[in-house]
C-alpha cells in the first residue's frame, strides 16, 4: 500500500487519544488545583444562586427594573417588568434564576480573564499572535465539546458548566477589547505622552474610556455567550433552564419546552439591552471625559 492508498483509505493520527492523555495527566498530577478550583467556583454559584433564589421574586423584578430604568428609561423598565412576570407565569422562575447565577459568575470570571488579556494583546503585537489562534480554536469549536474535558477534570455540577461557560464565552471579550484599545485614535495618544501621561495614565484615561464602547460590547457578547451555552450545561449537571428544556426533548413535551425556552429569551433580551444601553451611555461619557483631560 503507498503513501496516498494510506492516506485515503487508512490514515488516523490519534489526536483524540493524545487529548485523553493530557487530561489524564493534568487530574493525575493537577487534581488538588483543580479541586481547590472548583471550590471557589461552588462557593461563588452558591452565593450568587443564593443573592437570586433567596429574596422574593418580587424583589428581583424591582431590582432589574430599576437598574433597565436608568440604563434606557421607562420603557426598557416596562419590558423588564412584565418579562420577569411572564416568566413566574409560566412557572420557570427558580430555574430562571438558577440559569441568571451561572451567568452572571461566569460573565464576571469570563471579562475578568477577556479585558486584561484584550489590553496585553493590544499593546504588544507578539502576544496578539499568540492569542488570536487560541481565540480561532475557542469559537470554532463546538459547544458541546467544552463539556467533556470540564466534567472529566470536575465531575457533574454546575462547576464544569461554569468552567466551559466561561472557554465558549471569553474569545469575544479579549478580541473587542484589543480592538478598542488598538482603535483609539493615535494623535489622541501622542498628545497624551507630549504632555508628559505616563503610559498607565494614558491606559486609564484616554484608551479605556475611548475604547469603553467596544469593551462594552464585547462583554455583551460574552453574556449572551455565556447564556446560550448555560442551557447546554444542564446535561452535567448544571442547575437551570437548560434542565425542562433537555427533558422536554427526551418526553416530547412541547409546552414545557416553550415554556423555558421563552424564559431564556426573555432573560437574554433583558441583559441585552441593559448592557447595550449602557455601553450607549458610555460612548458619550468617554467623549467627554478625553476632552476634559485633553484640556487639563
Amino acid at each position: 500500500m503507498d503513501f496516498w492508498e494510506w492516506l485515503t483509505e487508512g490514515a488516523r493520527i490519534p489526536l483524540g487519544k493524545a487529548v485523553k492523555e493530557v487530561i489524564n495527566f493534568l487530574k493525575e498530577y493537577l487534581g488538588g488545583f483543580f479541586d481547590v478550583v472548583a471550590q471557589i467556583f461552588t462557593s461563588i454559584y452558591d452565593g450568587a444562586s443564593w443573592l437570586f433564589t433567596a429574596p422574593p421574586a418580587w424583589v428581583i423584578i424591582l431590582v432589574l427594573t430599576v437598574i433597565a430604568y436608568f440604563a434606557k428609561g421607562y420603557k426598557l423598565a416596562i419590558g423588564t417588568a412584565l418579562g420577569l412576570t411572564l416568566i413566574i407565569t409560566v412557572a420557570q422562575w427558580e430555574n430562571a434564576m438558577y440559569t441568571l447565577a451561572l451567568t452572571v459568575v461566569a460573565v464576571v470570571i469570563a471579562t475578568a480573564i477577556a479585558v486584561p488579556v484584550g489590553i496585553w494583546a493590544a499593546r504588544s503585537q507578539r502576544v496578539s499572535n499568540i492569542v488570536r489562534p487560541i481565540l480561532d480554536f475557542l469559537q470554532t469549536m463546538p459547544a458541546f465539546v467544552y463539556l467533556l474535558p470540564a466534567i472529566f477534570l470536575f465531575s457533574v455540577g454546575p462547576v464544569p458548566g461554569i468552567v466551559a461557560t466561561i472557554m465558549f464565552a471569553v474569545a469575544p471579550g479579549v478580541r473587542l477589547t484589543e480592538l478598542g484599545i488598538r482603535g483609539v485614535d493615535k494623535e489622541v495618544v501622542e498628545a497624551g505622552h507630549a504632555f508628559g501621561a505616563t503610559p498607565g495614565r494614558i491606559l486609564r484615561q484616554i484608551q479605556l474610556p475611548l475604547a469603553m464602547p467596544s469593551i462594552m460590547a464585547g462583554i455583551n457578547q460574552v453574556i449572551m455567550l455565556s447564556l446560550s451555552m448555560s442551557v447546554i450545561a444542564s446535561m452535567v449537571g448544571a442547575p437551570g433552564l437548560g434542565k425542562p428544556i433537555v427533558a422536554s426533548l427526551s418526553s416530547v413535551n412541547v409546552p414545557l419546552g416553550f415554556e423555558a425556552g421563552v424564559s431564556v429569551v426573555v432573560i437574554a433580551m433583558i441583559l441585552d439591552r441593559i448592557t447595550g444601553a449602557f455601553g450607549q451611555s458610555k460612548r458619550t461619557r468617554s467623549a467627554v471625559a478625553v476632552k476634559a483631560t485633553a484640556t487639563a
